[in-house]
C-alpha cells in the first residue's frame, strides 16, 4: 500500500501527540522524574510545531519557513539531550541556546544562497550529531548504565542518528548517480524512520523511568530505613551468593551486638538509641573494608560478611570498629550516654553460611561473657550454647 507524504505527515504528528499525551499521564505517576518527563513532552510538542510548519511551508517564504522548520526540529532534540542529562541530576540550558543561535546565523548567512542543499542534506548534520550526542550521553549515564533498557534507548537514538548522517552524506551521491527521483524516496523514508523514532523514543525512556522505579522499590524492600544498611532478606540472598561465588578466596563473618542496649533505650529513650544504631551502622561502613556485606539482622543485631578477608584481617577489622565506635560515642554530640559492641568472629574452618553465623554467634557470646566491649574468635568446630541450651543462635532461629 502507497501512502503519499501528506499522510505520512499527519501520521507522524499524530504518533508524536499521543506519545506526548503518555509522557504527560505518566509524570503522575513517577513524581521523582516529572520534570524529565516534562522536558521529553516539550521535545515532541516542539517536533509537532516542526511538523505542522513542514505541511504548510508553501504559505511562507522558502528560506524561512525551512529555517523555521529547522531549528524548531533541532529545539527537541536538543530537549530530548537535556532530558537524557536530567536522569543524572544534569541541567543544560547555554550550549542549547548557543547551538540553535549559530543554525539560525548559519541558515541566514548561507541557506539564503543554497536552500535547498541546506533543506535536504545540511540540516541533517546537527541533528545528527545531536542524536549521536544523546546516544553516547545514554550510554555515560550513571542512572542507566545499571538497568536493561540501556541498550534500546541507545539503539533508537543511535540509529537516529545513523540515519541522518546518511542523508547529509550519503543521500547527495544516490541523487547524483539516480536522478530527482530520489530526493521524493528519500523523504518518504525518512518520514518512515521519523514514525518510527516518535514511537519508540518515548517507550524507551518510559522503560527506562520504570526499570528504574522497579530497582528503587527493590532496593528499599532489602534495606534497613534507620540504618541505611541491608536488612535480613538482603544479607541472606547477597550473602549466599558472595560464598557461592568466592572461588576459594578466604571469606570471614563478624557478628555484633550493641552491649547493654535496652538499657539505653529505657534511660535515655529511643530517639537516642536510634542515634546509637546509626552512629554503629556508619563506623562499621568506615572500617569494614571494601565489598563488606554490612546488615543489620534486627534491633541490635548486626553482621558482616567480608570477602577476600582471612581470618587475622577480619580480626583486625572488628577491633577496629570496636574501638572507633566507643571512641565516636564518647564525643557524638548530644548523645547522652556510653555506647560499645561485642564482636563475635566465626571460626576459619566454616565455609556455609549457617555454620559461619552460627560459629560468630557461640564467638558473641563468649565477648559478652567475658566483659563486653571486646572481640573473641571462634575456635574450629566450637558451638558454644546459649544458657538455654537451644542449639541454634538467635540469628538462625529467626530464619
Amino acid at each position: 500500500m502507497q501512502i503519499d507524504l501528506q499522510t505520512l505527515w499527519y501520521l507522524t504528528v499524530g504518533t508524536l501527540l499521543v506519545s506526548a499525551s503518555l509522557l504527560l499521564w505518566e509524570r503522575q505517576a513517577h513524581p521523582g522524574r516529572a520534570r524529565v518527563l516534562g522536558v521529553l513532552a516539550a521535545a515532541l510538542f516542539a517536533f509537532v510545531l516542526g511538523c505542522m510548519l513542514a505541511m504548510n511551508r508553501s504559505h511562507f517564504p522558502v528560506v524561512l519557513g525551512m529555517a523555521a522548520i529547522n531549528i524548531l526540529m533541532m529545539s527537541g532534540y536538543l530537549l530530548v539531550l537535556n532530558a537524557v542529562a536530567g536522569l543524572d541530576g544534569q541541567r543544560h540550558f547555554c550550549s542549547p541556546v548557543a547551538a540553535l543561535s549559530f543554525l539560525a546565523i548559519t541558515w541566514a548567512i548561507a541557506g539564503t544562497h543554497f536552500p535547498a542543499a541546506f533543506w535536504n542534506h545540511v540540516s541533517s548534520i546537527p541533528i545528527a550529531l545531536t542524536c549521536g550526542l544523546t546516544a553516547w550521553m545514554l550510554l555515560r549515564s550513571r542512572t542507566v548504565q545499571r538497568l536493561r533498557s540501556r541498550p534500546v534507548a541507545v539503539t533508537i537514538s543511535a540509529f537516529h542518528a545513523l540515519f541522518y548522517f546518511a542523508r547529509a552524506f550519503i543521500a547527495p551521491v544516490l541523487i547524483e548517480r539516480y536522478g530527482q527521483d530520489m530526493i521524493s524516496i528519500i523523504g518518504k523514508a525518512t518520514m518512515y524512520e521519523a514514525v518510527l523514532y516518535s514511537v519508540a523514543m518515548p517507550m524507551s525512556f518510559l522503560m527506562i523511568i520504570r526499570e528504574e522505579e522497579k530497582l528503587n522499590l527493590l532496593r528499599m524492600s532489602q534495606t534497613d530505613q534507620l540504618t541505611g544498611l541491608a536488612n535480613r532478606h538482603a544479607f541472606f540472598e547477597q550473602a549466599s551468593r558472595m560464598l557461592r561465588e568466592r572461588h576459594d578466596n578466604p571469606v570471614s563473618l563478624l557478628a555484633f551486638d550493641l552491649d547493654h542496649f535496652k538499657a539505653i533505650n529505657d534511660r535515655h529513650g529511643h530517639p537516642t538509641g536510634d542515634k546509637v544504631l546509626q552512629l554503629f551502622a556508619d563506623t562499621a561502613r568506615k572500617e569494614a573494608g571494601p565489598g563488606a556485606l554490612l546488615v543489620r539482622l534486627g534491633g541490635e543485631e548486626f553482621a558482616a560478611l567480608l570477602p577476600l578477608c582471612d581470618h587475622s584481617q577480619a580480626l583486625s577489622r572488628g577491633q577496629a570498629i570496636a574501638s572507633r565506635f566507643a571512641e565516636e560515642a564518647a564525643r557524638a554530640e548530644g548523645l547522652k550516654t556510653r555506647a560499645t559492641v561485642s564482636i563475635g568472629l566465626a571460626a576459619p574452618d566454616c565455609n556455609d553460611l549457617s555454620g559461619m553465623l552460627a560459629s560468630a554467634d557461640s564467638a558473641l557470646y563468649r565477648a559478652k561473657a567475658l566483659g563486653r566491649n571486646r572481640v573473641e574468635t571462634a575456635s574450629p568446630n566450637e558451638l558454644l550454647l546459649h544458657p538455654s541450651a537451644d542449639p541454634l543462635p538467635h540469628q538462625l532461629r529467626a530464619v
